[in-house]
Order: structure tokens, then sequence, then C-alpha cells
């Protein structure tokens, strides 16, 4: 039984590293049958991998159906389908080129399906990015593999949870090299995707964004950088002469202890610890990523492989949970917007 636009999403779930807690977290996730009233399942991966993991956990409740025919699936069941014939050795907790290539295969034919129309949008389970990067994959993560992949641009990393969201204006960098990407265009392009996807994402007809500064104090008026007064206030006031409600930049310091971020709608962050940890600080359980900017929905949980918790039947499974929830939403929300339109 295939579905149709006017039915339940279609979401694609992409297995990650085979020795992570990614098929872990995506059994416990869907052996919640409320999930298949909101969504239908399709997990890019093997069914000998969610086999493995499904004895090791003794989890054996846990079913699925595998996709036979592309692109026919089945509605009220966890479809299953297999991307690669070779056999991976699945050795839990431990680092492999091997896992990392079928990661790839999974994460490639999610992405092919996805462009076909076979699925609505996909949650992405972890990946390790050192084994999985060489000539196949020369990129820092998913973020900017699937930036490039859907020819999108630019896309803006978004971590969600609890009310809270916070957008990057850098991603995956070294902190010596963040300065020299804050640009006024940066700066702007990044401010301009969070307010589109809080109005076409989130469905937030006027979006308030706080804008963080980069240097200790917001740069305390100069003494301590120049990035607030040359780069950050010009593209602010700029926006706000334009209609847009967007305020700062504000001292990264205090911004979230005092509870600032409550009286926003979206937080732009100049660079990756200086949002995540305070992110992960307050919705580390039920916070997820997603790839904004992209014109299909990718949400992932907020954590990595933690090679450290595979196949123990340890690993929490919310996140992912959540990650599975936020995209059924956010295309819903898209289609309600388009209609809007």
């Amino acid at each position: 039984m295939t579905t149709t636009q006017t039915d339940k999403p279609r979401i694609g779930i992409t297995i990650g590293d085979l020795n992570g807690i990614g098929p872990e977290v995506i059994i416990k996730a869907l052996s919640d049958n409320r999930l298949l009233n909101l969504m239908t399942p399709v997990v890019y991966g093997s069914t000998k991998v969610l086999s493995f993991y499904r004895k090791l956990m003794n989890l054996e409740e846990f079913n699925y159906s595998v996709v036979k025919t592309k692109g026919q699936l089945f509605s009220k069941a966890v479809n299953v389908v297999n991307c690669w014939e070779d056999v991976y050795e699945i050795n839990p907790g431990q680092a492999s080129k091997q896992t990392a290539k079928a990661a790839l295969l999974s994460l490639k034919k999610a992405v092919e399906e996805v462009k076909e129309g076979l699925i609505d949008g996909f949650v992405t389970a972890p990946i390790d990015k050192n084994t999985i990067h060489g000539e196949d994959f020369p990129f820092q993560g998913h973020t900017e593999f699937l930036t490039q992949e859907f020819n999108a641009g630019e896309s803006l990393m978004l971590m969600v949870g609890n009310d809270l969201k916070v957008g990057l204006v850098t991603e995956h960098i070294p902190v010596k090299d963040v300065a020299t990407f804050i640009t006024k265009e940066r700066v702007e392009l990044k401010i301009r995707l969070m307010e589109l996807t809080l109005k076409k994402d989130f469905l937030i007809n006027k979006p308030k964004i706080a804008v963080l500064g980069l240097n200790p104090h917001a740069g305390d008026e100069g003494l301590l950088g120049s990035e607030e007064i040359e780069v950050i206030k010009p593209v602010i006031n700029d926006l706000k002469t334009k209609g847009k409600l967007i305020f700062g930049p504000f001292p990264a310091d205090g911004f979230f202890a005092t509870g600032q971020h409550a009286k926003y709608d979206g937080v732009i962050a100049m660079y990756h610890d200086q949002g995540l940890v305070a992110f992960k600080t307050l919705s580390f359980e039920s916070g997820i990523n997603y790839t904004a900017g992209l014109p299909y929905v990718r949400t992932s949980p907020d954590h990595g492989t933690a090679y450290n918790l595979a196949g123990k039947n340890e690993a929490s499974e919310s996140s992912m949970r959540e990650a599975m929830y936020v995209a059924c939403d956010i295309i819903k929300n898209r289609r309600a917007y388009l209609v809007e339109k």
C-alpha cells in the first residue's frame, strides 16, 4: 500500500553507523506503535542489522516489513529498504571504515528516494565523522553534505527543543577560523534563513529573533573586539528598518542563564559551541538537529554514535523519537504554509 500527499508523512530513517547506537535507538523509538499512527517509517539500512540488534537487546516484539518493490510501502508498518548486499561485520562500540561505508550507502539511498518523491522527509541516525570522511564523503558532517546534495547554496544548522531554537552562523569549523567567517553577508543570510524557517516550518507569523555577539560581553563597545560594531550591529539595524524583529547583539555568557531566550522565537549564535553548549544543557534529552533551508525536511537526534553505549541496551531513544515527531510536524506545517500562500 502506497501513501499519498494527503496521508500521514512518509519518513525515511537512515541507519547511521552500524557500530554506534543508531540501530538501537531506531528500534526502540519505532517499537512505540503510536508513531505508526502519525507517520509511515522507512528505515534505510539492512534487515540483518536490525535483526542483530533486535536479538541483542531482546526486543523480539519489534517487527518490520521489507520493501520489495521500490516505493511500495506498508502504511501501518515499519518499512525497511535493504541498501546493500555485502555482509558487514557488526562490532558494537568499535569505529570501522566498513560500517561507515554502510552508513553512507544508507544516507545516499534516502537522499535518492526523497528526491524521487518516494518519501516526504528523513531522519538521520549518527555517523562517525572520522571513519566516514574520505573521497566519497569529503564533508564535516550531514549538514554540509546535504546542502551540496540538494543544491541549496546555503543552509542553517538549527537546534530545536523545549521551545528553544538555536541557529548557527558558522558550523563545523575550527574556533581559530570563526572570526573570518563572521561577515555581513553571512550573518544576514543566516538570520534570513532563520526567519523563513520559523515562518514556513514552524508557522510563526512574525518571529522575534535574538542575535548573540561573537566576543566576550558582545565586544564591550569595541574594547574586546570589533565584529559587533562593524558587522553584527549594522546587519541587525538594517533588517530592523525593513520591519524585521531582530534584536542584539547580546552577550552570550548570561543570555541563556538569565532566561532571555524565552522572550524570542529563535536565537542566532555565532559559532558551534556558543550555541550548542547552552542548547544541550537545556534540551539534551529532547533536543534535535534540523537542517533549515533545504527543499526537503531533514532532522536528526542531538547526539553522536556514542560508541561507549552501543550494544548495551542503555542508550535513550528520546532524541531519535523527537526527531521523528519534529520531521512529521514540519512536513505538515510546510503543507499548511503552502496552502495559506
